[in-house]
């Protein structure tokens, strides 16, 4: 079973090395790194991760996997990326994200009438794709599961890996991992950190989310042509 997992420049790690720790401790799935080239590609914070496969190289996925981050700004707009994901989505069995992955997928016009998630900064935007935003950290409709901002991939993937190969396999994984967060503080939701945290940081964000605000606008406007 053919994972293939996006790489972009400027994509956030977390968002795709947390899953792939997951899917990799599952010998049925065989993970496929793809991008336009064969070159490093190096995240927003400067880790350097190399492509297994090319875009053109690339295998039909089972199951296509998009990451978030800023670089997916330019992804929205990128008529190679977004032809890409139509082709895998069409024989793909799970059409998959983290974060503001969803955003790519839902410029794509593969999350139009599904509901979906993303990082809870850009959560409405996937409505102007005809998305139904969900303000959940796992949301699956039908073949299409996205995950919420960055650590949720974890959850994410462990939810997928339980949805092809059980509770009992998953749960050994999770063990195997260690996985089970205790953050030391709360407040890694709006809801939990409170308005006045929330506020501060939605405002410290505020031009760089206008400006992604403005691509999905112009993204969504021509996707109604397509």
């Amino acid at each position: 079973m053919h994972v293939v997992m996006l790489l972009y420049p400027r994509f956030q790690q977390l968002d795709l090395t947390g899953p792939f720790e997951v899917f990799a401790r599952f010998e049925e799935l065989n993970l496929h790194l793809v991008w336009k080239t064969l070159d490093p590609v190096i995240d927003v914070n400067g880790l350097r991760i190399l492509p297994t496969d090319t875009l053109a190289g690339s295998p039909q996925a089972d199951i296509i996997f998009v990451p978030g981050g800023p670089g997916q700004i330019s992804l929205m707009e990128d008529k190679e990326v977004l032809s890409f994901l139509r082709r895998q989505a069409s024989y793909a069995r799970y059409v998959t994200s983290v974060c503001t992955g969803s955003l790519v997928l839902a410029a794509a016009g593969l999350l139009t009438g599904y509901r979906a998630t993303c990082h809870w900064l850009s959560l409405n935007q996937l409505a102007y794709f005809g998305a139904v935003p969900v303000s959940e950290r796992v949301v699956i409709d039908r073949d299409r599961i996205t995950g919420a901002g960055v650590t949720s991939g974890i959850d994410f993937a462990l939810t997928l890996a339980a949805c092809l190969f059980g509770e009992e396999r998953t749960k050994r994984a999770q063990l195997a991992m260690e996985y089970d967060p205790k953050p030391p503080f709360v407040g890694g939701t709006p809801a939990s950190a409170g308005p006045e945290l929330a506020a501060s940081l939605r405002a410290a964000n505020a031009a760089f989310q206008k400006d992604r605000e403005a691509v999905a606008r112009r993204a969504a406007a021509a996707l109604q042509i397509v």
